[in-house]
């Protein structure tokens, strides 16, 4: 293939921006603010689980802290009647006396045992409640710092998209004039090469391989014709021919 030696040149150019547009995909992929996001929200999500955990035990214990509240008063107010029958001297026999008022007394008992279930439902109910504060509180903290990680990494993509735009406007500009074949030969040379098409070559060195032309390589590309397309025997690059490649 032949091309002019300054639309090879002109390559060189090409590959300068297409390693930038790497270097800023490479950049965008691997933000701080990515990792940093994905361990908050992992941290979110644990906090999130722990919250709802604690808000069905409150959600819990206020049920039961309600039927326990119905318990003690039905037993109260069974326990006022049985008080109202026995003050009110309508029971005469000794026998039926005796048996209300044993049925008092353990009535008595029965909404002591019953109170004491409350105030125990009441503590828990209560450590319950102080639980889904602190995590709301850590849920809401948690919260506020993935939001400020993202705003930061939305900046940050904001600013590496613009350069980008920027930078693929100009290889476009910088492309316009290259010969179809010569590019087509390059973009495929960089998909297969690990995105390098393309290598100048100074000081008798290929600067895509980074090694240096054996004698017989360098005879060869001193007497190919300027306009010559020649390759790197090493990796197969283009190697683009410039004053400082020492021939």
């Amino acid at each position: 293939m032949n091309a002019a030696p300054a639309d090879q040149i002109r390559l060189l150019d090409v590959q300068a921006l297409d390693v930038r547009l790497s270097q800023l995909a490479h950049k965008r992929k691997n933000l701080p603010e990515l990792a940093e996001i994905q361990t908050l929200e992992g941290d979110l999500t644990q906090q999130r689980d722990l919250l709802v955990a604690a808000q069905t035990e409150e959600s819990d214990t206020t049920r039961e802290q309600t039927k326990a509240e119905q318990d003690v008063d039905q037993v109260r107010q069974r326990a006022a009647r049985d008080q109202q029958r026995l003050d009110s001297g309508a029971i005469t026999s000794p026998k039926d006396l005796e048996n209300l008022q044993k049925e008092i007394a353990s009535l008595a008992k029965r909404q002591g045992d019953l109170e004491d279930v409350v105030l125990e439902v009441m503590e828990r109910r209560e450590s319950a409640q102080e639980r889904v504060a602190e995590l709301t509180g850590r849920v809401e903290s948690v919260q506020a710092k993935v939001n400020d990680a993202a705003a930061r990494r939305d900046a940050a993509f904001a600013e590496i998209d613009a350069e980008a735009d920027t930078v693929r406007k100009e290889r476009e500009l910088t492309v316009a004039d290259i010969p179809a074949d010569l590019l087509k030969l390059y973009d495929r040379l960089r998909e297969k090469q690990g995105g390098l098409g393309a290598a100048r070559l100074y000081q008798r060195r290929c600067e895509g391989c980074r090694l240096e032309l054996d004698i017989t390589e360098l005879n060869d590309v001193r007497s190919a014709p300027a306009d010559k397309v020649v390759r790197c025997e090493n990796c197969s690059r283009i190697l683009v021919r410039t004053p400082d490649s020492g021939l």
